[in-house]
């Protein structure tokens, strides 16, 4: 049995959107982002699911880091079963 793996996962990069929001991207592609509400720092990630208040940017930074590296993981497990290639008689 073969296992295929995938590459780590790239960091995010960020960047200051407003004087309020840090926006996260990965390969280009936007990742989700943290606000500052006055009070708290509210993380989103890219399909907009909030995903925590945290008291510090560096905090909320971290959450949304975390859970991209999560479904990296994920999606880097084996190859599942219906994707591998049989092996192939020989005609005769």
């Amino acid at each position: 049995m073969s296992t295929t793996t995938f590459p780590p996962s790239d960091p995010l990069t960020w960047k200051q959107a407003d004087a309020d929001v840090h926006v996260a991207t990965r390969d280009g592609e936007f990742a989700g982002f943290v606000e500052f509400d006055g009070t708290a720092h509210l993380v989103r990630d890219n399909h907009g699911t909030e995903l925590g208040a945290f008291d510090s940017l560096d905090a909320a930074r971290s959450a949304l880091e975390s859970r991209h590296e999560a479904h990296a993981q994920e999606r880097s497990g084996p190859v599942s079963r219906s994707f591998r290639r049989r092996p192939r008689r020989a005609r005769a």
